[in-house]
Protein backbone atom coordinates (compact mmCIF):
# COMPACT_ATOMS: atom_id res chain seq x y z
CA UNK A 1 0.00 0.00 0.00
CA UNK A 2 1.28 3.37 -1.17
CA UNK A 3 1.11 6.23 1.38
CA UNK A 4 1.06 9.99 0.07
CA UNK A 5 0.22 11.51 3.09
CA UNK A 6 3.07 12.82 4.85
CA UNK A 7 2.99 12.35 8.69
CA UNK A 8 3.46 15.31 10.50
CA UNK A 9 6.15 15.67 13.21
CA UNK A 10 5.37 18.38 15.63
CA UNK A 11 7.82 21.39 15.64
CA UNK A 12 9.95 21.38 18.90
CA UNK A 13 11.00 25.18 19.43
CA UNK A 14 11.80 26.27 23.02
CA UNK A 15 10.15 29.71 24.69
CA UNK A 16 13.51 31.57 23.69
CA UNK A 17 13.36 30.55 20.19
CA UNK A 18 9.46 31.28 19.68
CA UNK A 19 9.95 34.44 21.15
CA UNK A 20 12.93 35.01 18.71
CA UNK A 21 10.43 34.16 15.59
CA UNK A 22 7.33 36.60 17.10
CA UNK A 23 9.85 39.45 17.15
CA UNK A 24 11.18 38.49 13.65
CA UNK A 25 7.62 38.31 12.36
CA UNK A 26 6.79 41.92 14.42
CA UNK A 27 9.96 43.66 13.12
CA UNK A 28 8.43 42.66 9.37
CA UNK A 29 5.10 44.28 9.97
CA UNK A 30 4.77 47.52 8.17
CA UNK A 31 5.09 50.82 10.55
CA UNK A 32 2.03 51.72 9.80
CA UNK A 33 0.14 48.99 11.37
CA UNK A 34 2.71 48.99 14.50
CA UNK A 35 3.29 52.64 15.07
CA UNK A 36 -0.19 53.09 15.75
CA UNK A 37 -0.14 50.87 18.84
CA UNK A 38 -0.69 52.56 21.98
CA UNK A 39 0.05 51.50 25.50
CA UNK A 40 -0.11 47.44 24.21
CA UNK A 41 2.50 44.53 24.87
CA UNK A 42 3.48 41.69 23.07
CA UNK A 43 3.80 38.37 25.55
CA UNK A 44 4.35 35.47 24.70
CA UNK A 45 2.41 31.91 26.26
CA UNK A 46 2.73 28.44 26.08
CA UNK A 47 -0.93 27.90 25.85
CA UNK A 48 -4.62 29.52 27.27
CA UNK A 49 -5.45 29.65 30.52
CA UNK A 50 -7.82 27.03 29.66
CA UNK A 51 -5.25 24.45 28.52
CA UNK A 52 -5.96 23.63 24.93
CA UNK A 53 -4.69 23.86 21.53
CA UNK A 54 -7.43 26.00 19.71
CA UNK A 55 -6.29 29.33 20.18
CA UNK A 56 -3.44 30.68 18.86
CA UNK A 57 -3.40 34.38 19.80
CA UNK A 58 -5.75 36.43 21.63
CA UNK A 59 -6.20 40.12 22.19
CA UNK A 60 -6.75 41.07 25.72
CA UNK A 61 -7.37 45.09 26.14
CA UNK A 62 -10.03 48.19 25.03
CA UNK A 63 -10.16 48.36 21.29
CA UNK A 64 -8.81 51.77 19.56
CA UNK A 65 -12.35 52.67 19.04
CA UNK A 66 -13.48 51.96 22.80
CA UNK A 67 -10.88 53.77 23.83
CA UNK A 68 -12.84 56.81 25.68
CA UNK A 69 -13.90 53.94 28.56
CA UNK A 70 -9.71 53.90 28.77
CA UNK A 71 -8.57 55.81 32.39
CA UNK A 72 -5.39 57.39 32.99
CA UNK A 73 -2.37 55.27 33.88
CA UNK A 74 -4.20 52.19 33.13
CA UNK A 75 -1.99 48.58 32.13
CA UNK A 76 -1.20 47.93 28.48
CA UNK A 77 -3.17 45.95 26.80
CA UNK A 78 -1.61 42.60 25.57
CA UNK A 79 -1.35 40.75 22.72
CA UNK A 80 -0.85 37.13 23.57
CA UNK A 81 0.60 34.61 20.99
CA UNK A 82 0.70 30.91 22.63
CA UNK A 83 3.53 28.82 21.42
CA UNK A 84 2.42 25.27 21.89
CA UNK A 85 -0.87 25.29 20.10
CA UNK A 86 1.10 27.30 16.87
CA UNK A 87 3.56 24.47 17.33
CA UNK A 88 0.85 21.91 17.25
CA UNK A 89 -0.52 23.08 13.93
CA UNK A 90 2.78 23.96 11.25
CA UNK A 91 5.08 21.67 10.05
CA UNK A 92 8.16 23.45 9.27
CA UNK A 93 9.74 26.99 10.68
CA UNK A 94 8.51 28.69 7.15
CA UNK A 95 4.99 28.07 7.97
CA UNK A 96 5.21 28.73 11.63
CA UNK A 97 6.39 32.06 10.30
CA UNK A 98 3.70 32.95 8.32
CA UNK A 99 1.43 31.84 11.24
CA UNK A 100 2.74 33.75 13.57
CA UNK A 101 2.51 36.50 11.48
CA UNK A 102 -1.21 36.19 10.71
CA UNK A 103 -1.70 35.63 14.15
CA UNK A 104 -0.18 38.72 14.81
CA UNK A 105 -2.42 41.18 12.09
CA UNK A 106 -5.22 39.05 13.39
CA UNK A 107 -4.90 40.23 17.15
CA UNK A 108 -3.71 43.87 15.56
CA UNK A 109 -6.58 44.13 13.53
CA UNK A 110 -8.56 43.91 17.03
CA UNK A 111 -6.42 46.37 18.90
CA UNK A 112 -7.71 48.68 15.68
CA UNK A 113 -11.79 47.57 16.15
CA UNK A 114 -12.27 45.56 13.49
CA UNK A 115 -13.76 42.22 14.54
CA UNK A 116 -13.38 39.05 13.19
CA UNK A 117 -16.56 39.35 10.57
CA UNK A 118 -14.15 41.69 9.09
CA UNK A 119 -11.22 40.04 9.08
CA UNK A 120 -13.16 36.98 7.52
CA UNK A 121 -14.13 38.71 4.73
CA UNK A 122 -10.49 39.87 4.24
CA UNK A 123 -9.16 36.79 4.63
CA UNK A 124 -7.28 36.77 7.82
CA UNK A 125 -9.04 34.77 10.30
Amino acid sequence: MHEDVEERSPLDLDADAFEALVVAELDRLPDDMVDGLDNVVFVVEDRPEDGSLDLLGLYDGWALTERERYGVGELPDRIIVYREPHLAVCVDEDELRDEIHTTLVHEIAHFYGIDDTRLHELGWA
